[in-house]
């Protein structure tokens, strides 16, 4: 069997990509080929400790053998048909995630913008059925995320990302998670909506606080509007529960979910209730790759793993050592100022721009990123044992005394 032609030196790699990939993306200079467990290794054969599995996305951690044999055998029987037919492994998915979250039916898409799009598209959807054409306005937090296509765009808090693309599709209000009062009188009969992370992930790792949560459940009851609890990044196990709506005690019409569901395969869903599935035509949305063979093999090795191959309690455990040693580092270091979130979701917020810590600790052999300016965010793959978590934590505490010196 032929295998493509790998350069196996960066600069060749940079300079092809300068001259035939569109230039959206600022890259860390290090070009990567392989992976295994909870490490990545680049073209010079330097290992690294991944501390943000692509984003949150190789749940599985890297080079899994149950995935990769499963999309190996599925490759070799059939990969995709189209949603012109039907075929077995769908259903078993959309059962799995039903039980999981409690929403009875899932849409299949590639991504989470894509998930946060056909939720948006389903909430107007609702209204538009029972003849109600004035619920088309949506409201959505500050420092909100949904996702880089028109409409996930629109319920995007970030100005950086909106402003070269605008107008997005109209009225979309936002308001401070930190004010449940603003919600109360942002939502109104006009309101199809509600769109909300349970843990904002690229605004800087912020969980919803209880009154929040209490905020949303009576505007909901008070007007109709539908809730749509944007999962993409904090769902499917990431905080040691399979939804972190779950945590908050709230009912979602609504959830988006992709990143860890095919760790590492392209595939997310909307997942819908009853009532608003009810309202749904045939043709009313669409997708050609959405759901396919390939997209489902994954899923259902990631969902397997999450459901009975003990993953939660992992999370649970791995999760509460993450966090007693981060704060323990955060508590050495006078430049941290708070740690957030839960279970293998983390941001470590400093008292100044944290831009410098990414290269430093790649230098130490540490992946991790940065959001929301101030932010380090930290999503390990879920695999990741405790050892692992002491070596990464041992690493960052290295780098945060390089970067700040006295500071740290």
């Amino acid at each position: 069997m032929s295998q493509p032609s790998v350069s196996s030196r960066l600069d060749e790699i940079r300079a092809l990509e300068a001259d035939h990939v569109l230039q959206t993306y600022r890259r860390n200079p290090v070009a990567l080929v392989r992976g295994e467990g909870v490490y990545l290794y680049d073209t010079e054969g330097t290992k690294y400790l991944d501390f943000l599995s692509g984003i949150g996305v190789s749940s599985l951690g890297h080079g899994h053998p149950g995935l990769a044999a499963a999309l190996a055998d599925q490759a070799g029987r059939l990969a995709h048909t189209s949603n012109l037919f039907f075929h077995p492994l769908q259903g078993q998915v959309a059962a799995r995630l039903a039980r999981l979250s409690g929403l009875p039916r899932a849409f299949f898409t590639n991504s989470g913008t894509e998930a946060v799009e056909a939720c948006l598209k389903f909430a107007r959807r609702y209204w538009h059925t029972q003849g109600i054409t004035t619920r088309t306005s949506y409201v959505a937090l500050d420092h909100g995320f949904g996702g880089r296509t028109m409409g996930s765009l629109s319920v995007t808090w970030d100005d950086h990302y909106r402003a070269p693309f605008k107008p997005l599709i109209g009225d979309v209000r936002f308001v401070s998670a930190e004010d449940p009062a603003a919600l109360l009188a942002a939502v109104d009969e006009t309101t199809a909506a509600i769109i909300a992370e349970p843990i904002q992930g690229e605004g800087g790792v912020r969980p919803l606080s209880p009154a929040f949560a209490d905020a949303i459940r009576q505007a909901c009851a008070a007007t109709g509007a539908l809730y749509i609890a944007d999962e993409v990044q904090s769902g499917l196990g990431r905080t040691g529960t399979p939804f972190h709506f779950q945590t908050l005690g709230l009912a979602p019409d609504l959830v988006s979910i992709g990143k860890a569901l095919g760790a590492g395969f392209p595939v997310g869903a909307a997942l819908i209730s009853e009532r608003v599935a009810n309202t749904i035509s045939y043709g009313d949305h669409g997708t050609t790759y959405g759901g396919n063979l390939l997209a489902c093999r994954a899923a259902l090795v990631y969902l397997e793993a999450l459901d009975e191959g003990g993953l939660l309690a992992h999370v649970r455990r791995a999760g509460a050592h993450f966090e007693a040693g981060l704060r323990a580092l955060a508590a050495r270091h006078p430049v941290a100022a708070d740690v957030r979130g839960a279970g293998l979701m983390w941001g470590l917020v400093l008292s100044v721009d944290a831009a410098p810590v990414v290269p430093a600790a790649l230098a130490r052999g540490l992946i991790v990123n940065r959001t929301n300016e101030r932010v380090i965010r930290m999503l390990p793959p879920l695999v990741i044992t405790e050892a692992e978590i002491d070596r990464g934590l041992a690493l960052l505490d290295e780098v945060l005394g390089d970067v700040f010196g006295s500071q740290a």
